[in-house]
């Protein structure tokens, strides 16, 4: 075998290998870096809201994060939607008029990814929907599975006890979740995954009250780099190659 034959062998497995052995990445993710509209008459309203593609961590296409409402349903007001401070970020995706069954929604593609994980912010007020599902549709929507049967964000305070408050100025962890979207997720080309109130918005009397809001930032979507199909052979070729040398 020549030197010239040898080295490129060399930096042939040397970079497989590296592929192979890739730690988890960032697949897509979302922070909110831009004001939404604001000001009378300019305030998003509506059945459904999406970041604009300079919020997103990676703009591809079919990765949307969302939000969508039902509305009138309850009698009230449409929902705004609105960006106040975020989790030790500048702004969060927040809307209100929550109704159960609305939800946030975050689409992407896992396609050359496994070990999926999805981590998310989220808090609301004193009002906000209290009980909420977290969801996965691997086809695009057409079948669901749970995550999360059940959970309960926590109220953004500034009580000197609990979590503390959520704020722009300091990143909080008790306000953060992270949750392994599991084997069927891997190297899906359509993953949904919502996180949906299951309970209307109410005061403290059981009273539907339109203005509760709930609050999403920080949403990060992590996996692990899949090799190609080349990739593995050329693994597989390196070590018989290897295995070759040493008899």
């Amino acid at each position: 075998m020549s030197v010239m034959t040898r080295l490129s062998l060399a930096a042939i497995v040397a970079s497989t290998a590296c592929v192979a052995s890739a730690s988890a990445d960032l697949v897509v993710g979302w922070t909110i870096p831009n004001a939404f509209p604001s000001g009378t008459g300019n305030v998003p309203t509506g059945t459904f809201y999406t970041v604009g593609a300079g919020d997103q961590g990676a703009a591809t296409a079919g990765t949307s994060l969302s939000s969508t409402h039902q509305l009138a349903s309850s009698g009230a007001n449409p929902t705004s939607y609105t960006s106040p401070a975020g989790n030790g970020s500048q702004y969060a995706f927040s809307s209100n008029v929550w109704k159960a069954g609305d939800f946030y929604q975050a689409a992407f593609s896992g396609t050359g990814y496994s070990g999926l994980s999805f981590t998310w912010d989220q808090t609301r007020s004193s009002t906000g929907p209290a009980a909420w599902t977290l969801i996965m549709s691997v086809d695009g929507g057409a079948n669901w599975t749970t995550l999360l049967a059940s959970y309960a964000p926590i109220v953004n305070s500034a009580a000197p006890t609990g979590a503390g408050a959520w704020t722009s100025s300091s990143y909080n962890a008790a306000y953060t979740s992270t949750i392994a979207l599991g084997a069927s997720a891997d190297n899906a080309a359509s993953i949904i995954v919502r996180m949906q109130a299951k309970v209307d918005s109410v005061n403290g009397s059981g009273a539907y009250q339109a203005g509760g809001t709930a609050r999403i930032d920080n949403v990060f979507v992590n996996g692990t780099a899949v090799p190609a199909p080349g990739a593995v052979a050329l693994l597989g070729v390196a070590g018989l190659v290897a295995r070759r040398r040493r008899r």
